[in-house]
């Protein structure tokens, strides 16, 4: 007896995709107050009441954010769990993002990331991370290169394990964040201040 039941095929898509992350957005996991995956698709949010925390906006440079989640199973235990990593360069060292730095050290978030990628009606693609057990900054740099040329920057590691992949964010109306399913109070979406 089969304990899943496959649900269609997939043949060749003949699209071609953007790869690489736009923008990452931060919220802190202990405020989001609740998220709601789709009935029919238990891999797509589309309701998330924020409660009036905020969701920090991070705006990447061009190729220098990934992410990767890592299907982990044990053949002899029964068990999958997954590990998504998310790594980010923020270019140029500055006080103001040392003490931000430290701060999400010291936080466990969960990672919203616009991706390159985009649907058939152009919107960007939003994938979200560490819904269930939240992600952590465990790795990174702060650095600066010995040539004229080099960056100075930092460089960011966040990881976590989640019982389930990334899920997608149900697709916006016009603007990111416009979802119906989306509550918040005024004023406390995507920030960059």
């Amino acid at each position: 007896m089969a304990c899943g039941t496959l649900t269609k095929g997939r043949g060749l898509d003949c699209n071609r995709i953007s790869g690489g992350v736009k923008k990452i957005f931060f919220s802190v996991y202990d405020k989001d107050v609740s998220y709601t995956y789709d009935g029919s698709n238990p891999l797509e949010i589309d309701a998330i009441d924020w409660d009036g925390s905020t969701i920090y906006e991070y705006v990447m440079p061009l190729g220098v954010a990934s992410i990767t989640d890592t299907i982990v199973g044990s053949r002899e235990n029964g068990t999958i769990y997954y590990t998504p990593t998310v790594n980010i360069i923020l270019n140029k060292l500055t006080k103001e993002d040392q003490n931000e730095i430290k701060l999400l050290g010291a936080t466990k978030v969960r990672i919203f990331a616009q991706l390159n990628q985009q649907l058939a009606n152009g919107h960007d693609v939003f994938i979200a991370l560490g819904m269930a057990n939240g992600l952590e900054l465990n790795a990174g740099t702060m650095d600066t290169g010995a040539a004229f040329g080099d960056r100075n920057g930092y460089t960011l590691t966040f990881d976590g394990m989640e019982p389930l992949p990334f899920a997608m964010l149900e697709d916006y109306t016009t603007n990111p964040w416009d979802q119906s399913g989306f509550i918040g109070e005024a004023g406390t979406f995507p920030t960059t201040s």
